[in-house]
């Protein structure tokens, strides 16, 4: 196999890519692999991530697949032991699911289920992948967020409520982790055909392809702050930051009235 080309060689050999089975996790995980790392593929879906595993060494690398649910207890430590033997040095928390519509008319246990995975696993990836590049003193940690983390989301609250979770805390990681030699970046992008909107029952508008956002979150690797991916992601963000929170809120919420199922 070809070496670690040289922007990547300081953090190591592997990287780890959670959500990994399909959309932006499947892109970003063969974006990692054509770039020249060997990943570790995660999710619940053993056939797609063999799927995936496939084309990341039909690319010439080497593939681990760990089949997981984060959202269980014990599912972010045993993803860290999965990949105890490797040199990981960079990870990548991408699993995470969002839904559509009126927040008293999902059941009480789709908000418990969707903060365990967007919320509690990320925060439990983070500390055991966080502390690992942290000994190490090398590597770069990346959380995958959302454009929609910048105020409330009607219609899709506790989704919104999560991403600005997962804001916050890379926020505040990238000034902790960063005295550790950890390079810590947070990706929002916007709206991308994935497959999320049809999970969440969306009907997606204007879109982005996930290959995009996966290139240009992979372009930003080894830096540190929030990035926005791809051409709409910077759009909207833009159109965001020049409204008041409750106006941007409003407008959010008509969009997703709309596009709610």
């Amino acid at each position: 196999m070809s070496s670690v080309p040289t922007r990547f060689s300081r953090l190591g050999s592997w990287a780890v890519v959670t959500g990994a089975s399909s959309g932006i996790g499947r892109a970003l995980a063969l974006e990692l692999a054509a770039a020249g790392l060997n990943v570790v593929l995660a999710a619940r879906s053993e056939d797609a991530l063999n799927a995936v595993a496939a084309q990341a060494r039909a690319l010439g690398r080497d593939a681990r697949v760990v089949v997981v649910d984060l959202a269980a207890p014990g599912g972010p430590a045993a993803l860290h032991a999965a990949t105890a033997d490797l040199d990981v040095g960079i990870v990548v928390l991408n699993a995470g699911f969002g839904s559509g519509g009126a927040f008293l008319d999902a059941p009480p246990d789709a908000h418990a289920a969707m903060v365990d995975l967007n919320c509690r696993a990320l925060v439990a990836s983070s500390a055991a992948f966080g502390k690992r590049l942290a000994d190490r003193r090398r590597g770069a940690l990346v959380l995958v967020g959302s454009i929609v983390a910048f105020q409330g989301v009607p219609f899709s609250a506790t989704y919104g409520a999560t991403k600005a979770f997962v804001q916050s805390l890379g926020e505040a990681l990238v000034v902790e982790l960063d005295a550790h030699g950890v390079d810590v970046l947070v990706a929002a992008p916007g709206p991308t055909d994935s497959g999320f909107g049809a999970r969440a029952g969306l009907r997606m508008g204007q879109t982005m392809t996930s290959a995009s956002v996966a290139s240009a979150i992979v372009a930003q690797v080894g830096s540190r702050g929030t990035s926005f991916p791809g051409w709409l992601s910077k759009l909207l963000r833009g159109l965001f930051m020049a409204l008041p929170r409750v106006l941007a809120s409003r407008i959010l919420g008509s969009v997703m009235r709309g596009m709610s199922r």
